[in-house]
């Protein structure tokens, strides 16, 4: 009897073995086969030494082992989406720099933020076509290039979030304490700041830029992403999983606290101000409102992709929602490059003054149209909209 069980028990751990090896040669993903569905299987399928009762294979839910299959739904969306954003962003960006080079000069700390901050974001879009190519067919420009245009892009946008951290803190000076901080918010201190910033957004962007190479992800397609060490499973995903958890805490927590404190003691001020707040209040609101829909959606997926990878919430329905979501989300918070330079710049009447004087100068009808939708003067603006002009000049409220 006990004989008759143990080679019962042999053929059912062969035929257990036949169907992993059959998967595994089908790519399926790792996390597919996890812990307690290779438990249930065992639990189930070896019979009791005491009481064995013969297992009906007809009725086993083989769907447990079955491989999670993911579609390649990005290439068809996201060539669309970032050419768009590279127009824009592209158009948006350089209006601000030609204004900053050609009608004013540095005067303070808002110029010198809103100099890099346009840099930053112009640098950024500037990488879209390169991935827009890989995402509708693959990378064929290199492994140099691969270095350099993705080496930019994980730079620069840190850098555009970190900026955007420091217009917040800007114009919280400028409005809370203007008074005292006439001294502090001097273009040799903005100088100072944003070589911090960029050297800040450069050090953010490790491990990522080690790691960029151009490689074949199949037989015949070559893509350019971080591919980490492989010398362990568990090496591997230390450094993804680091990668997303490093976006989470610097793209999200650390500005959301920010822009949180700065904004809502800008409103503060600004509801117990004489001056015009209504346009102001809206404005900061816009400004707060945008951060969050640009990027909690992305960092939000990319939280659930971290967890994926620690073997939590791996079930496959989940992973394909992953999958798709991650591009999607990526690309909403590329738009925030290109609406930056409404947010921060064009709200202000100074900078479309001076926009309007260069574009009287230049005759061509881009700059026609461009003077055509650029809002009207007002009398008078708010201290919060002038925060954001080139050439301000420190107020108090």
């Amino acid at each position: 009897m006990n004989t008759t069980i143990s080679s019962l028990m042999y053929l059912q751990w062969q035929t257990f073995q036949n169907t992993i090896n059959k998967l595994y040669n089908n790519t399926a993903p790792r996390h597919v086969f996890t812990l307690p569905k290779i438990l249930c299987f065992l639990f189930y399928s070896f019979p009791n030494t005491e009481d064995y009762d013969y297992i009906d294979y007809n009725n086993l839910d083989m769907t447990l082992f079955k491989p999670c299959i993911f579609e390649n739904r990005k290439a068809y969306f996201l060539p669309i989406l970032f050419t768009l954003f590279f127009v824009l962003g592209i158009l948006g960006n350089s209006l601000v720099l030609w204004v900053i080079a050609c009608g004013v000069r540095l005067r303070s700390m808002t110029d010198v933020c809103l100099l890099n901050l346009a840099v930053a974001d112009l640098l950024l879009v500037c990488t879209l076509p390169f991935l827009a190519h890989q995402a509708w067919d693959q990378w064929r420009f290199g492994d140099i290039m691969c270095k350099l245009v993705l080496g930019v892009y994980h730079i620069v946008l840190y850098c555009g979030i970190f900026f955007i951290c420091l217009m917040s803190i800007d114009r919280y000076l400028a409005i809370v304490h203007a008074v005292y901080a006439m001294r502090a918010r001097t273009r040799s201190f903005g100088m100072i700041a944003a070589g911090v910033i960029w050297i800040a957004g450069f050090c953010a962007s490790f491990p990522d830029v080690i790691f960029l190479q151009q490689q074949f992800v199949t037989n015949t397609t070559m893509m350019c992403f971080p591919f980490y060490p492989k010398q362990d499973q568990d090496e591997k995903h230390f450094w993804r999983v680091f990668s997303f958890f490093k976006m989470n805490v610097l793209g999200l927590f650390v500005p959301l606290l920010i822009l949180g404190f700065c904004y809502s003691q800008i409103l503060w001020r600004l509801m117990s101000s004489r001056t015009s707040k209504k346009q102001a209040i809206r404005l900061v609101l816009i400004v707060v409102a945008v951060f969050f829909c640009c990027w909690v959606p992305y960092n939000v997926v990319v939280f659930l992709k971290a967890l994926e990878l620690l073997d939590i919430n791996v079930k496959c329905a989940s992973s394909q929602a992953i999958a798709l979501a991650l591009p999607i989300t990526e690309a909403m918070s590329y738009s925030h490059s290109c609406l930056n330079p409404i947010l921060y710049v064009f709200v202000g009447e100074k900078f479309r003054r001076h926009l309007r004087r260069l574009i009287n100068k230049t005759p061509c009808s881009l700059c026609t149209f461009i003077k055509f939708v650029l809002p009207q003067e007002r009398a008078s603006g708010s201290v919060y909209s002038q925060t954001s002009s080139l050439d301000e000049k420190s107020t108090a409220v």
